[in-house]
């Protein structure tokens, strides 16, 4: 037997397997960068009699413009992508590699679930594959494209990954079957309605909507440069945004980033606040601003986008920077019924474990809880700074201090005189030793950067 021709028989049948995953992997990867892992595993499935090659899934590691990454592909085309237990196993193998070499690792996920006929068998699988995924996570970072309809345990994956990419009129997520949903809902809905970004549009999930692979191949390339290398660039610390003085919108706030060093996480949820990863002054940086507009109150589903932000900026080491204005809770029943309180605790832990540089600026309103947790410097930042046109007070007018003491017989004149505007002055704060700076807007880069290039090490 001429093994060389079995051996080219039996890659040529692999690769016919696959060719259309492979098409996809190399469309994000460096030409002729990708080697293949575990390229001739294979099982035979029991109820349908047929051969899984490569496990239906596509293992291996490439570059991106030179960064390295460990890759994991499902190929929907061998037994309609569905997951077994040496599926798992394969994609386990391929995550304890990246874990041992230090490198991030890309899902492209595409699945209609587990394969008929593996009984409890793929269940173990999955929780071997899940745990592993889920201990990784900010240990190095993990990219998820939903790479088509992801349906079944392998959903679990977006929230162990940093990222997750969802790709315009083709990606469809879900931990049951759309079919199932729409008629457990009683209504008859579409795979998009249940599965797709506006679907999901509540559970944060979705960092990135893009149009294509290519796309997502920027945006990968572009968050590697951010988080993976220091570049301090001195000539910015005379750098000025004179638009600040006129007006803080967050098109002029943004402009404290390096041009077209700046990618937004999250854009698809959440509005009221607004997260960057970017760098300032060649710093990299996580940076949350609160948008502007009308004042920003705080509910579950802002704090937890804050505060998941804010542990990726903790994991992997970057400065965090907030930009405030927020009166904070809302005073309104859904909000007082809610996680918020347990989701602020959280965040405020969280703070509590960010070592790197930790820096306000309240450019808005700090507002009792908004100053408390976004800008006190008991609350560990090290360096705290106001616009000079900021409001930082305990209440947010005379009006909100008179219901608050309502009870109390409260002299009303001398609440007027108290929260009256020129006492909400963030000087007042200042002079007590607890802002740093009232700054005049338009210089607030350059006192970014030198406090960045004071903290980072």
């Amino acid at each position: 037997m001429d093994k060389i021709k079995l051996l080219q028989a039996r890659k040529s049948q692999i690769l016919n397997a696959g060719k259309k995953i492979r098409e996809e992997i190399n469309a994000l990867i460096d030409e002729d960068s990708f080697v293949e892992l575990s390229a001739f595993s294979f099982s035979k499935n029991a109820f349908y009699g047929k051969d899984a090659e490569g496990e239906g899934v596509v293992t291996g590691f490439a570059t991106i413009n030179g960064y390295p990454f460990y890759i994991v592909a499902q190929n929907s085309e061998v037994l309609s992508g569905g997951v077994s237990k040496a599926n798992c196993q394969k994609i386990a193998k391929c995550i304890e590699q990246a874990e041992k070499n230090e490198t991030p690792i890309i899902y492209l996920a595409n699945t209609q679930g587990v394969q008929i006929g593996e009984g409890v068998n793929v269940l173990e699988g999955l929780a071997t594959l899940l745990l592993k995924a889920t201990q990784l996570k900010g240990t190095i970072p993990q990219y998820l494209i939903v790479n088509g309809e992801v349906y079944g345990q392998i959903a679990i994956l977006a929230g162990a990954c940093d990222f997750t990419f969802f790709i315009k009129e083709k990606s469809v997520l879900a931990a049951n079957s759309p079919l199932v949903i729409s008629a457990t809902s009683g209504k008859n809905l579409n795979k998009f309605e249940i599965g797709g970004v506006q679907g999901l549009d509540k559970t944060q999930l979705a960092t990135f909507v893009v149009n294509d692979l290519t796309e997502v191949k920027n945006k990968i390339l572009q968050i590697s440069e951010i988080i993976s290398t220091v570049e301090v660039d001195c000539d910015q610390l005379n750098e000025s945004i004179p638009e600040l003085n006129i007006k803080a919108s967050l098109d002029n706030l943004l402009k404290i980033f390096d041009k077209d060093d700046v990618i937004e996480l999250g854009a698809n949820y959440c509005p009221a606040v607004k997260t960057y990863l970017g760098r300032i002054g060649g710093i990299s940086a996580a940076v949350a601003i609160f948008n502007d507009g009308e004042d920003v109150g705080l509910n579950a589903e802002t704090v937890r986008k804050l505060k998941d932000f804010a542990e990726f900026a903790c994991c992997y080491d970057l400065p965090y920077i907030t930009l405030v204005n927020t009166k904070g809770i809302y005073p309104c029943m859904n909000a007082n019924n809610s996680l918020v309180i347990r989701e602020l605790t959280e965040y405020i832990s969280i703070l509590d474990c960010i070592h790197t540089a930790k820096i306000s600026v309240v450019y808005g309103k700090a507002i009792g809880l908004g100053y408390t947790v976004f800008a006190a410097k008991s609350m560990g930042y090290d360096y705290s700074y106001a616009f000079a046109n900021a409001k930082i007070a305990l209440f947010d007018s005379v009006q909100g201090a008179e219901i608050e003491f309502a009870n109390e017989n409260a002299d009303k004149e001398q609440l007027a005189q108290r929260y009256a505007d020129e006492n909400s002055d963030p000087i007042n704060a200042a002079n007590g030793g607890y802002i740093d700076n009232v700054i005049e807007p338009a210089f607030v880069k350059q006192y970014l950067i030198a406090s960045l290039q004071m903290l980072v090490k």
